[in-house]
């Protein structure tokens, strides 16, 4: 939503400031600047990104109107499933965990807490170090150092995204003065002709330079700055699950565990200690 928002008013005031100040809104109508500045600008992205980028790309354009998935909703549903398990851990044993963790879409405990079933990444990272802890993983710094290295690859990964759209951002600008170029070689070409048709072959050629910052610092610069942003918040909840995880490891109890999780979040989407602490006491026992 914010990001449509946003883009109306940069149409609006660009535009709307154009016609206050007397501008032909037909002059900016130069629908095959647009091509080549357009085209050149899907070709070089295509050619410098691998499939993988391109295709994570389409899938991450969803971001722009979604945003970040993650509210202090879904936090305060992640520390309470969090305290669930290192409750019935520490009462029961790693043992009672395996269940769960060799088949989390039918786990009831993980059924309990739908916001993190349904988020697969999430669900595979906390599984993946669960099944350690029970065979035997028992170092927490081996585990830190292991944690922090996937958590990297992953947002390093995402970033690639945010990367590849900043890089056609930079270049948009510059595709827009070949556009204004190729404007005025026709213009050229046409020099015999009377001034007022001149005059607008000139002034459709600029548009092309006014395309190119406009898409630049209008559109694809926005675009990159809010997947980065989106993807930072997003890699916050994994690191939310480490946390947990390692504090648990060193034999802190559960509620300590989840306030050492807790304190590793963005102050937005942080609920209170109290809100936890209600939480957790209304969560489901499991045996």
């Amino acid at each position: 939503m914010l990001f449509i928002i946003g883009n109306v008013i940069v149409v609006v005031s660009v535009f709307g400031g154009y016609v206050a100040l007397g501008g032909k809104l037909y002059v900016l109508w130069q629908p095959f600047e647009l091509v080549i500045i357009g085209g050149a600008a899907m070709g070089a992205f295509i050619i410098g990104n691998p499939k993988n980028v391109l295709i994570n790309t389409c899938k991450a354009l969803g971001k722009l109107m979604k945003g970040s998935p993650h509210s202090k909703e879904s936090y305060l549903e992640l520390l309470t499933m969090q305290y669930a398990i290192f409750k019935l851990a520490k009462s029961k044993g790693m043992l009672a965990l395996e269940a769960h963790v060799e088949d989390p879409h039918d786990s009831d405990l993980f059924k309990k807490f739908p916001i993190f079933q349904k988020n697969h990444h999430a669900l595979e990272f906390l599984c993946d170090y669960l099944r350690m802890m029970i065979l035997g993983s028992e170092n927490p710094f081996e585990m830190e150092a292991l944690m922090e290295e996937e958590i990297d690859t992953r947002h390093n990964e995402e970033l690639q995204i945010s990367n590849a759209i900043q890089s056609m951002a930079d270049a948009t600008p510059a595709l827009g003065i070949v556009a204004a170029v190729l404007g005025i070689i026709k213009t050229m070409g046409s020099i015999t002709e009377p001034p007022e048709v001149l005059g607008g072959l000139i002034a459709g050629a600029m548009v092309g330079t006014f395309l190119g910052v406009l898409l630049a610092y209008g559109l694809f610069g926005p675009m990159a700055s809010f997947l980065k942003q989106t993807f930072n918040a997003e890699i916050k909840y994994f690191q939310c699950i480490k946390v947990g995880l390692l504090a648990h490891m060193q034999g802190n109890a559960p509620a300590v565990s989840v306030e050492f999780a807790r304190k590793a979040l963005f102050e937005d989407v942080r609920p209170s200690f109290y809100e936890v602490e209600e939480a957790v006491d209304n969560a489901p026992k499991f045996t």
